[in-house]
């Protein structure tokens, strides 16, 4: 698990790199929306043909893209990256329930204009829940009534929808010849399909049964034999739909019925019925039924994942909230965190997407580096990393961050 970390402008720093060097690209582009007249955020390079071309260059053929937009500016980024010759294969939704809305209180523009007195009928303040003011601020705020007849007349009208999503494109350098290969020649071109599966359990092969309510497979518990190994429950099938678990998430699903599993034929597992050797090796889906929620992986955002590793370093206030809600608010704003990074993605989510593009032993490219999710993800999945931010100040972050991810999977192995 190498990781090689470089500031400077990406663009220039994978020109550097040899072609066809990396297996797989995973990266949080800024979103070219300006948050808060943040510079970097606003300089068009997401829409750079020129830009995802290097990229291009560097991954190996068949080789995977992973990238995250905003909701109003995926398309431009998406015709960028296949203008630059990559071919789009689908796009991943992380839905989450944490997002909050930046929306003009129309009523009260009409009253502002008009240069009329308001009645403050009451104050709120923003406590836990972050709350973006008229004053495109976050805090304590006033709640007015509407005052002249056109701001009546407009009560309850916006500017916005609460954001609960972000889109991630998922891309793949054109191929050499078929994927089978591909994959041999240069270990790209695939999906880590089992390696990703939603709600894949290894049980252990005890007497007596195998527990999760998985022993309608077992005829008698006799057949078990401790020397065999565990038992692989596989999960389902990966989905271009990834969600937080959040309540506001979850209440959106339905009500399921029960999934039964199937067997599937192996001689890692055998049972025996009427005299006869059958083969089995994952027992498939068995669940009790619940929310459809349970068909989708779950990325969670820590508590602690986001400052984790940067004792000694200097609180800040984030540039901007994160939309992950890893962040906390007080009455004065945000709160300061060690990691002031504005869009710090949860680690939950990035193992899992480097996991579904990378090959073992692979190397992952994160052009955007940041705060470094993406390399701490790579280094807690033994994958090696390559990292590019132009920001020395986050590029210490996140030095500070891998390096204790490193350490955390070097103290296990030891």
């Amino acid at each position: 698990m190498n990781y090689d970390l470089r500031n400077g402008d990406c663009v220039e720093i994978m020109r550097s790199l040899p072609a066809n060097s990396v297996d797989s690209i995973v990266t949080d582009p800024p979103y070219e929306l300006g948050f808060m007249g943040k510079s970097w955020d606003s300089t068009g390079i997401a829409y750079s043909v020129k830009m995802w071309d290097e990229a291009l260059r560097v991954l190996k053929p068949g080789g995977h893209l992973l990238a995250f937009s905003g909701s109003r500016t995926y398309h431009r980024m998406a015709c960028a990256i296949e203008d630059a010759g990559f071919e789009i294969r689908d796009q991943i939704m992380w839905v989450y329930g944490s997002g909050f809305p930046k929306s003009m209180d129309v009523s009260k523009a009409i009253d502002k204009q008009s240069n009329v007195h308001v009645e403050v009928i009451a104050t709120g303040k923003s406590g836990k829940t972050a709350i973006w003011n008229e004053q495109g601020g976050m805090g304590n705020f006033n709640i007015t009534a509407p005052t002249t007849d056109k701001a009546k007349q407009w009560a309850g009208w916006g500017t916005a929808l609460k954001p609960a999503h972000e889109p991630i494109v998922l891309a793949r350098k054109p191929l050499i010849g078929t994927v089978a290969t591909n994959v041999i020649i240069h270990g790209t071109g695939a999906l880590n399909i089992d390696g990703s599966r939603v709600g894949t359990e290894i049980l252990v092969n005890q007497p007596g049964g195998i527990p999760n309510g998985a022993n309608h497979f077992v005829n008698s518990s006799k057949e078990l034999n401790r020397d065999r190994p565990a038992i692989t429950v596989q999960g389902r099938w990966p989905a271009n739909f990834i969600h937080d678990g959040s309540d506001e998430v979850v209440e959106l699903f339905p009500e399921t019925k029960p999934s039964k599993a199937n067997p599937r034929n192996n001689s890692d597992f055998k049972s025996v019925s009427k005299g006869k050797e059958t083969a089995h090796t994952t027992l498939g889906h068995n669940d009790n039924g619940g929310s459809a929620a349970r068909f989708f992986y779950c990325a969670k955002a820590s508590k602690k994942d986001r400052n984790e590793g940067l004792d000694g370093f200097a609180e800040k206030r984030p540039d901007e909230r994160s939309e992950t809600g890893m962040g906390t608010f007080t009455e004065k704003g945000v709160a300061k965190q060690s990691n002031h990074h504005p869009t710090v993605k949860p680690i939950d989510l990035m193992r899992y997407l480097v996991k579904l593009v990378t090959p073992p032993n692979g190397t992952v490219l994160d052009p955007f580096m940041g705060s470094g999710s993406t390399g701490k993800a790579a280094v807690l999945e033994h994958f090696s990393f390559i990292g590019i931010d132009q920001s020395a100040d986050y590029l210490e972050i996140a030095t500070a961050r891998i390096k204790h991810a490193q350490e955390q999977i070097e103290g296990r192995l030891l």
